[in-house]
């Protein structure tokens, strides 16, 4: 899978060489290309924004830089563009799980105030948002689906039950986890968890997951519900 990146700050996405997303990149299990949006700026001053029509505060990044640098990555629009973007979809483990089935996506990173609508209709095929927030830029928002998205990726992890059995992958949270010691400032590990009984740790696990998915995000269990 290659994930192309475009940017005015191309020096954040350094942070993808350390932890498990590095290793991976290292192995060549998917690919990064970062583009710096600002290289692709006709303005001799490398400018990528300009006041918006109809006043207000702060700036708009232009069309022309942006334009060029999608095309730059993604010359016969064969991958999926997607700009991030406060107004776009909330990313979930459904959208996160089918795009990294596709073979390139490009990812396309505002700043200021935001894009010229322009290049939303002329170059964009999904808008996509991480939280009903709103960030300096879209960067961040990238970096975190560069990381969900690469989790799915075969031998990223080294093992599928990793994606298997977290949270959201069955509509639900993920179960509470221990390791050792046995006790750990007056706590034990549910004796259950000792057991050695596959069928009755499964069991417990399903009940805590629903358990804790109920106390937490019941919308979860409704749509679950919904769905059947």
């Amino acid at each position: 899978m290659k994930i192309s990146v475009l940017t005015i700050f191309p020096e954040m996405y350094e942070a993808l060489n350390s932890s498990v997303i590095g290793k991976a990149l290292e192995k060549e299990l998917f690919s990064v290309e970062v583009y710096n949006i600002r290289d692709y700026s006709l303005n001799k001053h490398k400018k990528c924004d300009d006041y918006p029509f109809g006043g207000g505060a702060g700036m708009v990044m232009t069309p022309q830089p942006l334009h060029d640098a999608i095309t730059a990555a993604d010359p016969a629009h064969e991958a999926v563009r997607i700009y991030l973007s406060p107004k776009g979809k909330t990313l979930d483990q459904k959208t996160v799980t089918e795009l990294a089935k596709l073979d390139h996506i490009v990812l396309i990173n505002g700043s200021y105030e935001g894009i010229d609508e322009r290049i939303i209709e002329l170059d964009v095929d999904r808008e996509l948002s991480i939280g009903d927030y709103v960030l300096t830029s879209g960067d961040l928002a990238s970096l975190v689906v560069i990381n969900a998205v690469a989790r799915y990726i075969p031998d990223v992890l080294g093992s599928e039950q990793s994606t298997d059995e977290e949270s959201f992958s069955e509509g639900v949270l993920e179960y509470p986890q221990y390791t050792r010691p046995q006790e750990f400032m007056g706590l034990r590990v549910p004796e259950v968890l000792l057991s050695g009984n596959h069928a009755e740790i499964a069991a417990w696990r399903r009940k805590e997951s629903l358990r804790i998915t109920a106390e937490r995000r019941p919308d979860l269990l409704s749509e679950k519900n919904e769905r059947k």
